[in-house]
Order: structure tokens, then C-alpha cells, then sequence
């Protein structure tokens, strides 16, 4: 399937009335499949009001990438072991927790997308730790992300990551983290981070009207992402490739680029 056809099928589909309800098989059979600009075959589920994520059986392990996004969702579990899929876009539900089996089920999870969602403390991302492969995250506009300890603390408990909320990683957050929360004498700043409270300033939650400021810190949309993933399979020059790169891991479009 080509990238126009992708693109005329999903459009189609959104098109359709939007019935509150579960994720059915019979949904996700129906639901825009295919390849998408990155090469990956993927699954189209966004905004169809699910909010709970159940019957991923139905996907029988096709997928390298789902797209959840502008959905309902609380919590992140109900998968099926599914080895093949890598890549999770979840931008704009409700999710205030992580399920603790969550490597178990998706045990090549390298990129998770979850900007503008309701986890709130440290804590909440201590079942991302097993995923050994995660190295793409973004939790822009999750309370979570006011803790000051925020950026260290994440950088610390996954050492695979490479990319946070579309910013490198870059060695000296890795001293840092390291020295702070590392070895028995980080154990308790490590628990100390833990007890930081942020109040539920409403981000997240399908576009609730509270904390609107915060909701508009979105980077790239997952159609934005592909693109950029696609133009740089695609670019002719090592600077076009380090220009593309650069915006893919700051989460900044750049301005002459078009979908």
C-alpha cells in the first residue's frame, strides 16, 4: 500500500461515525492497515473513544507499530504477547498508569509515545524499567514531567534511551544521573524524587478544557513522526539526513517541511 493510499484510506475511515465503545476485533479488522511511510506495517485505531485496550489478539502479531492515539484509554496493558510490534503512539488519552507486564507483552518496545496523558509520579514510570529496548519516549504534557527530578530520574532507570520527549540524551544527563540517583547512596534520592506530588492540572484526557496551556506541548504528531522518518530514508545528502535527524530528535518540524 502506498503512502496516498494510507493516507485516503485512514481520512475515509475517520470519516465514519464514532461509536463510544470498546476495541473489538470486529473494529480492529476494520481499521486502515498497512504500510506506513517509515516501512512499518501498522494499524490505524486513533479516536475511536476506546478506553480500555483489550482483543489485541484480533492484530495476530501483523503489526510493527499501533496508533491509540485521541483516545480514552486509563491504562496501559491488556496486550497480548505480540513480539513483532516495536513502535506505540498513545498522544492524547487518559493514562495515569503503566502495566507492570508491559515488557512481558511488547518485549520489543524501542519507541512509546505517550504526550499529553495523566501519569503523575516517578513512580509511575518504574514499570518501563524492564523495557531494555525502549529508546524513544515522549511524556510531554504529563504531570510527571513538572517533578525537577523528571529528566535524570527517566535517563537513570532506562539506560537504553536515546531520545526523551524529542531530545537527545546526552552523556552528561548520564553522568548526572548516575551520580544522583546511582549505587546505595542514590536509594534515597531515588525514593526522596518519588514523594514530589504535582496536582492533576488536567492535561491529557482527549482535549480536556483544564490545564489547556499545558496541552498545547505536543511535538510531532505520528503522522509528522513517519514523515520525517520517511524523509530521511529518502534523503540524497549527509546534511539533509543530520538536518532531518536533528528536528526528528528535537521534536521541531521544520518550517519548509510538508506532509
Amino acid at each position: 500500500m502506498s503512502e496516498e493510499q494510507w493516507t485516503r484510506e485512514r481520512e475515509a475511515f475517520l470519516s465514519l461515525p464514532r461509536l463510544a465503545g470498546r476495541l473489538t476485533a470486529e473494529l480492529i479488522l476494520r481499521s486502515p492497515q498497512g504500510l506506513d511511510p517509515s516501512q512499518d506495517y501498522a494499524i490505524d485505531l486513533r479516536a475511536n473513544k476506546i478506553a480500555a485496550i483489550e482483543n489485541m489478539g484480533a492484530t495476530q502479531n501483523q503489526f510493527d507499530a499501533i496508533d491509540l492515539s485521541d483516545n480514552e484509554i486509563v491504562k496501559l496493558e491488556g496486550f497480548p504477547p505480540l513480539s513483532r510490534l516495536h513502535t506505540l503512539y498513545l498522544m492524547n488519552n487518559r493514562i495515569a498508569r503503566v502495566g507492570v507486564d508491559l515488557s512481558q507483552q511488547i518485549p520489543m518496545l524501542k519507541a512509546l509515545y505517550l504526550t499529553n496523558n495523566r501519569l503523575k509520579n516517578l513512580a509511575d514510570l518504574d514499570p518501563l524499567k524492564s523495557c531494555r529496548r525502549l529508546t524513544h519516549l515522549s511524556l510531554l504534557g504529563n504531570p510527571v514531567s513538572k517533578n525537577p527530578d523528571y529528566r535524570l530520574y527517566a535517563v537513570y532507570s532506562l539506560p537504553a534511551l536515546k531520545v526523551l520527549d524529542f531530545r537527545k540524551v546526552k552523556q552528561a544527563e548520564r553522568e548526572a544521573a548516575e551520580k544522583k540517583f546511582g549505587g546505595k547512596d542514590g536509594l534515597k534520592a531515588r525514593e526522596a524524587a518519588k514523594t514530589f506530588e504535582v496536582g492533576d492540572v488536567g492535561v491529557g484526557g482527549g482535549g480536556d478544557a483544564a490545564g489547556a496551556g499545558e496541552s498545547n506541548v505536543t511535538g510531532p504528531t505520528p503522522q509528522q513522526l513517519l514523515a520525517l522518518q520517511a524523509a530521511i530514508a529518502n534523503a540524497e545528502t549527509l546534511e539533509e539526513v543530520a538536518r532531518l535527524e536533528n528536528a526528528l530528535s528535537n521534536g521541531v518540524m521544520p518550517s519548509d517541511f510538508q506532509i
